[in-house]
């Protein structure tokens, strides 16, 4: 068995802050030793514990789901190709949810969500028990490709809807080894082998320049692609993951690049200096709020708005935004850390939300009102998760029970009343926006408005990859 886990003797957290642990994992990136001061530094923690070297990828998430952390309340999970540059903090001691994965600035492919993910202790340890054995029967390459992705889908499942996301200045993959660079995109390669994953990787190539780390990707993209069939074997994708050190040596020995020197703070600095755009703080964006009712394409919309820039809070947060939402002040603390709000916060506080954010963008989701009667009568009936902690379940019925009392659709599915109230809220928005158009959007997503007229409205050019319609 290769690799150690080691403990790093110390506490770093913070007068009154939330016992949160750090977790980095490293395969002797260029940038670890940098990469561990940074999350030290903004993170803050408790404990920190380091992966090192544990290969292949399965062990060591398998070894490091098994870490004791006693009664921490969250653990921050960092890639040493991670660079943290922005205080995480403030949100950790605020979060309250069973997972959140972060957005980065990647070297190779943009904004991405990868290299740092926050897990709450109760979903570490639900991941401890997936059999993955069991479960690989079914599950294909998804074992091998995306260990910790894999178990962690198993286990969230009983806590959580879906992953929230958030971005925060953090860089991924800039300043890394050539070898390095060749194993990982021959990796990210087959990862890429979904629909929206490879439109991704599509997307990102044309742009990359002629700086070496760029050609040597260009290489492990070709490779993997010629090495490695649609319908290889997980056995096969593992034994050609586990060979990558040899093509990796002979693609920079062939393109006579050198081992770079260890990375210095300094060179971190002359880089964002010569190019703020790319990796400078994340700019300021309004604030957006969607205010369709649950069942007219909102998740969509959400993964919308991220792969653009806006990251919205789409679950029961904090007992002070639920404050907010009895009072419908729309002093929601969720707002100093994320751009907007959607509909069950949004809706009832409306006016508010409008008077306290000046410039902020609305966008009404709608559908033909017999296709949304069907969708919300499956959401009526799902139940927030059973595993769920109690407090958190109770958060979420009275969120849902407020919601219906503002929308006034009565506390069982009337398939009549429900439709009075969607008309009802339709005409009310359109009316609360019609001296000012420009401020809303309404859009139909299963008519199949997309990114040509989501991205306009929010000052964005539109993306080439496939608007991302989450079922």
């Amino acid at each position: 068995m290769t690799g150690a886990i080691r403990a790093l003797s110390g506490d770093w957290s913070p007068p009154g802050g939330r016992p949160v642990e750090l977790v980095l994992r490293t395969l002797g990136e260029r940038t670890t030793s940098l990469a561990l001061g940074l999350a030290i530094r903004h993170i803050r923690p408790r404990k920190v514990h380091v992966v090192e070297n544990i290969r292949p990828l399965a062990r060591a998430v398998d070894r490091q789901v098994h870490i004791d952390h006693g009664d921490a309340s969250h653990i921050v999970y960092v890639d040493a190709d991670s660079l943290i540059l922005e205080d995480l903090r403030p949100f950790l001691d605020a979060n309250e949810l069973a997972y959140v994965d972060c957005y980065v600035r990647d070297r190779f492919r943009g904004r991405v969500h990868c290299g740092v993910h926050i897990a709450r202790a109760d979903l570490v340890r639900a991941m401890r028990e997936v059999d993955v054995a069991a479960e690989s029967s079914w599950a294909g390459r998804g074992p091998v490709l995306r260990p910790e992705a894999f178990r962690r889908h198993l286990a969230l499942r009983r806590l959580q809807p879906d992953v929230q996301l958030k971005t925060f200045h953090i860089l991924h993959d800039h300043f890394q080894q050539y070898t390095d660079v060749f194993a990982k995109y021959a990796l990210r390669e087959v990862r890429s082998r979904t629909a929206w994953s490879r439109a991704v990787l599509e997307e990102a190539m044309p742009g990359w320049g002629s700086e070496p780390d760029f050609a040597v990707a260009r290489e492990a993209v070709h490779h993997a692609r010629a090495a490695v069939p649609t319908d290889v074997s997980p056995r096969a994708l593992a034994r050609y993951l586990e060979s990558l050190s040899r093509p990796a040596a002979d693609a920079v020995a062939r393109l006579g690049l050198p081992a770079l020197p260890p990375l210095t703070p300094a060179e971190v600095r002359t880089a964002a200096a010569d190019n703020p755009l790319a990796l400078g703080p994340v700019p300021r964006r309004p604030k957006v709020f969607c205010l369709g009712p649950p069942g007219t394409g909102i998740r969509s919309l959400v993964a919308a708005l991220h792969e653009i820039g806006h990251d919205l809070a789409h679950h029961p947060l904090g007992a002070a935004d639920l404050a907010a939402l009895r009072r419908r002040d729309g002093a929601f603390p969720a707002l100093d850390h994320y751009d907007g709000l959607t509909s069950s916060y949004a809706l009832p506080s409306l006016p508010a939300l409008d008077a306290r954010h000046p410039g902020a963008r609305f966008i009404l989701t709608a559908r033909p009102t017999e296709d949304w009667l069907r969708t919300v009568e499956r959401l009526w009936r799902t139940p927030w998760p059973a595993g769920a902690p109690r407090a958190e379940r109770a958060a979420h019925e009275e969120v849902a029970r407020l919601f219906r009392e503002w929308f006034d659709c009565g506390n069982t599915f009337d398939s009549e009343r429900l439709a009075d109230s969607y008309t009802k809220q339709q005409r009310l928005v359109r009316a609360y926006f019609a001296d000012r158009p420009g401020d809303l959007l309404t859009v139909d997503l299963t008519a199949g408005d997309g990114w040509e007229r989501l991205a306009p409205f929010l000052g964005h050019p539109v993306p080439s990859r496939p608007f991302p319609h989450v079922r």
